[in-house]
């Protein structure tokens, strides 16, 4: 990769009002959104509660169109909901009717070019799907129903459900929020290494300091509403990154830095939020 690459994700100037009333009293959810993700860059975004970050997540699918500027993605103007990304959420929405494999299965099934070739490939599919569910150490619960699984155990198949067509952009909205801290940290280390082997984009929206320092490349601090973002802070540790990492002085002084930011956030004035 070099700098003269184009960037996989290119927001230029986006701002969003979620209707033409709100624009026309400049009430805007985002504004001056810049931001440029290098092919197989993994970023995280943080801020405090209510800045927009949720916001972005839906301008970066396509399932929100900017109020103002324009957003390329893989060098193609975003018109509509993307079909090259993969989504998890905080809760992992599998579906009670259907098995885990089945619930992986289940972008292949609705998403172009797979779901016209679902059927003649399904054999094919479904063992891919095994395989990916093994990678996460879900082997021997693939027939299981998500009622009969952990929560962690589900936070894993929704990941599994979100790269199973292998897209190029992953989209994290706080994964691992309502998981236990044991658990969380085993599915950093699960992600990591799915990210270290197939390097697809991941953009990933968290509360959770200590888990953006440990598996982004960069860091983007918003302020509070209307969210832009005020900090950039570019996460120079060695990569691969194990847990043991997370109790060095060097990574308690990033994460330190960046809750400095945010706790400035909290407390500021609009005006000065947007120059911290």
């Amino acid at each position: 990769m070099t700098d003269t690459a184009p960037p996989f994700v290119d927001f230029r100037n986006v701002w969003l009002a979620y209707n033409d009333e709100l624009r026309a009293q400049n009430h805007f959810a985002v504004e001056a959104i810049d931001l440029q993700l290098q092919q197989g860059e993994f970023i995280a975004i943080v801020g405090p509660s209510g800045c927009g970050k949720s916001t972005f997540m839906k301008l970066a699918t396509g399932l929100r169109m900017p109020s103002i500027g324009r957003i390329l993605i893989d060098g193609e103007p975003v018109t509509g909901p993307l079909k090259i990304s993969g989504m998890a959420f905080q809760a992992p929405s599998l579906l009670p009717w259907r098995t885990t494999v089945e619930n992986v299965l289940l972008p292949l099934e609705i998403v172009e070019p797979h779901r016209s070739q679902f059927k003649a490939r399904r054999a094919e599919y479904e063992e891919r799907a095994r395989r990916l569910l093994q990678k996460v150490g879900l082997a021997g619960y693939e027939d299981k129903f998500p009622w009969q699984l952990s929560g962690g155990m589900q936070q894993r198949a929704s990941i599994c459900r979100a790269l199973i067509h292998e897209p190029k952009l992953l989209l994290l909205d706080e994964p691992f929020g309502a998981l236990d801290a044991f658990t969380r940290e085993e599915l950093w280390c699960i992600l990591r290494d799915l990210w270290t082997e197939q390097k697809f984009n991941v953009i990933l929206v968290t509360h959770d300091l200590r888990e953006s320092v440990f598996l982004a490349d960069t860091v983007y601090v918003m302020s509070k509403s209307p969210g832009r973002f005020v900090v950039k802070r570019e996460i120079e540790l060695p990569r691969p990154r194990d847990l043991e990492l997370t109790y060095t002085k060097e990574f308690s002084d990033i994460v330190h830095e960046l809750r400095g930011h945010i706790g400035a956030l909290r407390h500021a004035t609009p005006s000065i939020a947007a120059s911290v």
